[in-house]
């Protein structure tokens, strides 16, 4: 018995061991492409991705795709296919994408890192360092005819962790649920997602300031432009610029060649249109309440927290790869092991009720009911998408990445994104 209870430890000592080696060899490395069957991933199975997108590019469904999957570390898939604009251009592998909403987790990467330099508590008051934001009101009464509106106080006021989660009771104007704040939001001139014109955040935030809420901070989940408060929040406690903070303390550490707010000159020609079906062609989207060439051209004042980045998927692989690294990519350490396991946690409560998600202070996150679903990954998984048809996750149990990105508006008949996740998965071979 004594002999079993000896072999039995030391089986578990050398797995730890090797466990332990394992993440350190991911955080010393960068993501580079592999064999799949190195990463226990089936090339066969992998198969079935590549011939989907093809699939759907051909059937006209999409004009082009960027997928990448990535599994301890290293990159099994990265392919290009299809058209990245109008004319007809191949698309390529390091093609630049608006991800959108793809942003907030990077914001919120940044928020978490002054955080842990002891700059602030998670339940401060926004109103501390924005006083703009005292005396807060939830809209109870809406006249249409003027806009005009009436509230009543809030009992408790918006907290960083209210913003970062999501439950702040702000609401995201131009893509609300909720007409009112529609149009709220456009009569005080607040910009919503991304814009060419010679605005700041520290402006537009000023204005949101202004308007009524949809409810008591930290009782709902209202998806928000609380990412963009936060923003204008960290060039006030770190006294940068948001832009050159976020390329400073994460893009050039990280080696995130071509993130940026406003692509340089020397990659405009990498930048894919945002297209719409129009009669069974792909145009280019029009001009609308914004300008799809926002990236490349206008003030390039606006840096969106919520909404304003673009990148490739190589650069966010590399972003969410630091997450299942604990904070680590490549040496370069950004956030702490136990920061990353406050992110990764339910900041939400009994929101969303027994539902297959929660969400923490970064991203949306599978439950325990959302894993035995199937096609959505581990517990833990965590996963957002953005505005353009952008769609990632990563799963820390299985140390998956998988990364989908399109540049489409409109009425489109996309079933990638639920189809590349769940294949993903099946690709799962060791």
């Amino acid at each position: 018995m004594k002999k079993f209870t000896l072999l039995f430890t030391l089986c578990i000592f050398l797995l730890g061991l090797a466990n332990a080696q394992t993440n350190s060899i991911l955080k010393s490395h960068k993501l580079e492409e592999m064999a799949p069957e190195s990463a226990g991933i089936s090339a066969e199975r992998l198969a079935r991705i590549d011939k989907m997108c093809e699939e759907e590019v051909a059937k006209g469904n999409l004009p082009g795709i960027v997928s990448l999957v990535a599994r301890n570390g290293k990159i099994v898939h990265w392919k290009a296919y299809g058209v990245a604009n109008e004319a007809g251009d191949k698309m390529e592998r390091d093609a630049i994408f608006r991800i959108a909403s793809q942003t907030k987790a990077i914001t919120s990467t940044a928020v978490m890192m002054l955080w842990e330099e002891g700059k602030f508590q998670l339940d401060d008051p926004i109103s501390k360092y924005i006083p703009e934001f005292k005396n807060q009101q939830i809209l109870t009464n809406f006249r249409y005819s003027d806009t005009t509106w009436t509230g009543v106080p809030v009992k408790n006021e918006i907290t960083i962790r209210h913003l970062l989660s999501h439950t702040s009771g702000i609401g995201y104007g131009a893509i609300d649920g909720d007409e009112r704040f529609q149009m709220l939001y456009k009569k005080a001139g607040v910009t919503d997602l991304f814009t060419t014109k010679n605005i700041t955040i520290e402006e537009s935030v000023k204005k949101l300031a202004k308007m009524p809420l949809h409810h008591e901070p930290g009782t709902q989940f209202t998806y928000s432009e609380g990412l963009d408060v936060l923003g204008y929040f960290i060039e006030i406690v770190s006294g940068m610029p948001f832009d050159q903070y976020l390329k400073k303390h994460i893009f050039d550490p990280l080696g995130m060649e071509d993130t940026w707010f406003y692509q340089p000159e020397k990659n405009i020609d990498r930048v894919v249109e945002v297209q719409t079906p129009v009669n069974g062609e792909w145009q280019k989207y029009p001009v609308t309440f914004y300008d799809t060439d926002y990236p490349i051209k206008g003030a390039k004042t606006f840096f969106s927290g919520g909404a304003g980045l673009s990148s490739t998927a190589k650069d966010y692989a590399i972003f969410l790869q630091m997450y299942l690294n604990g904070g680590e990519y490549n040496g370069v350490r950004l956030l702490s092991r136990k920061t990353v396991d406050v992110i990764l946690s339910n900041q939400i409560g009994a929101i969303h009720g027994d539902s297959d998600t929660k969400f923490g202070l970064a991203f949306e996150l599978v439950t325990e009911k959302g894993q035995i679903k199937g096609g959505l990954g581990s517990e833990g998984t965590f996963n957002w998408g953005g505005y353009f048809n952008t769609q990632y996750f990563a799963d820390p149990e299985e140390n998956v990445i998988g990364i989908i990105m399109k540049q489409t508006q409109g009425p489109v008949n996309d079933a990638t994104g639920w189809k590349f996740r769940q294949m993903v998965f099946q690709t799962i071979d060791d």
